[in-house]
């Protein structure tokens, strides 16, 4: 019904608002044209072009509204320099010129929207309540309706009739409705939407999307490498020695050989756990075999603060393998932020999906502050979400609480 109600509105407000842009358009258009050749007429074209833009805005607002979906980006050039240089620019462009044109077009598709508009909601109306007031209207053949052209001059008649005829437009009117919209809207998407802006727009987004990608891979590069060697490199090192001193010493003081090799199995052993700490924040075994709902769920159960996974996707679904590692990626570092910077107690970690949209929320009751500001670690996690469309929020006040929540396109 929602939908219905703005479709309704939608349409019922289009005339007004095609009626007050064709005239303007046309008038300011015809005077401006008239007196351009004492020069006079240029200003007023710069205006109404300026004016077109507007209810071109406008009409992009209604349609989303009514939708739910935005319109295709239009491009407007720009240029720089002095003031003539920008009118003239402005003049120029090819996109103010179809705005002009879909605020004058748009008042006879408006105009015939509207009408039937009125007309099929009129009809559904009076013939669904034909019965309260059918029986007071003056009968044939002072009056005659539908069944007396039928030849059934009777009030009990005529209410049937018009209460079936009305049922018919009150069943079919909303397929009717969207009819409407849809002609109104093909109108606009024609002229307001220009896809040459959108592939530009398109082509920037993944250009964007794959700088943020290979600076976060990079990042996690030196991460790794950081990592391995202020933790497995040293204790391999330190591993090394203890193994060169145990072989000259293996002869001649048997006991102190036997010491040192304890300790080179100690240093063994913890640089194969450091190794796997350092694995698993790339892409653990876990989720390369188990899926990402098992990762999340181990991941949780490590770390040091209270948490807990709430998680709706089903057991042994797979998600396509850019979407789980970019995901496992999110909320692990969340983790490792949350431990280390946000003195919470507890903390809680939900996924969903809406649609063709893989949804992670990470809300933590610590002392807040979080911010995605370059040189922070959740700048990092922004621009690994670019690398897949996705995109990061932060909402994190002083005092807390922190809610970080990501956004990850499925299409992928």
């Amino acid at each position: 019904m929602s939908a219905i109600r703005r479709t309704l509105i939608y349409l019922l407000s289009g005339f007004p608002l095609a009626l007050v842009s064709f005239t303007t358009l046309v008038c300011g258009l015809l005077l401006g044209f008239a007196s351009s050749a004492i020069w006079v007429g240029l200003p007023l074209l710069f205006v109404i072009l300026r004016a077109a833009r507007v209810f071109a805005a406008i009409e992009r607002r209604r349609i989303a509204a009514a939708t739910g979906y935005e319109l295709p980006p239009a491009y407007y050039a720009t240029s720089e320099g002095s003031l003539p240089r920008r009118l003239w620019a402005m003049l120029r462009d090819p996109q103010y010129w179809r705005d002009a044109e879909h605020g004058v077009l748009i008042m006879p598709v408006a105009l015939f929207t509207w009408a039937v508009t009125i007309i099929w909601v009129c009809a559904a109306v009076l013939g669904v309540l034909s019965p309260i007031y059918g029986w007071m209207l003056p009968g044939y053949p002072e009056t005659s309706g539908l069944a007396d052209l039928l030849g059934m001059h009777s009030h009990l008649a005529n209410i049937v009739i018009n209460t079936l005829s009305g049922l018919v437009f009150l069943l079919t009117g909303p397929r009717m409705l969207r009819a409407l919209a849809a002609l109104q809207i093909g109108l606009a998407r024609a002229l307001l939407a220009d896809e040459k802006a959108q592939l530009r727009a398109r082509t920037e987004q993944l250009t964007t999307s794959r700088s943020a990608a290979a600076q976060a891979e990079a990042q996690t590069l030196r991460r790794v490498e950081r990592d391995i060697h202020d933790g497995p490199q040293q204790r391999l090192v330190r591993l090394t020695m203890d193994l060169e001193a145990v072989r000259r010493r293996m002869n001649d003081d048997p006991d102190a050989a036997r010491t040192l090799v304890d300790g080179a199995l100690t240093q063994s052993h913890e640089a194969l756990r450091e190794l796997r700490a350092v694995s698993r924040g790339i892409a653990p075994p876990i989720l390369i075999d188990r899926g990402l709902t098992a990762a999340l769920d181990a991941a949780v159960a490590r770390c040091p603060v209270p948490a807990t996974l709430d998680c709706d996707l089903p057991e042994r679904a797979r998600l396509a393998e850019s979407v789980e590692n970019a995901a496992y990626f999110v909320v692990s570092e969340a983790l490792t932020n949350i431990a280390k910077h946000a003195y919470a107690t507890g903390c809680t970690v939900t996924v969903t999906t809406e649609t063709a949209t893989l949804w992670l929320r990470v809300a933590d009751d610590g002392v807040g502050g979080a911010h995605l500001g370059k040189g922070h670690g959740l700048a990092g996690l922004a621009d690994r979400l670019a690398g897949v469309d996705g995109r990061l929020d932060v909402h994190s006040p002083a005092g807390g609480p922190t809610v970080l929540t990501a956004e990850i396109p499925l299409h992928r």
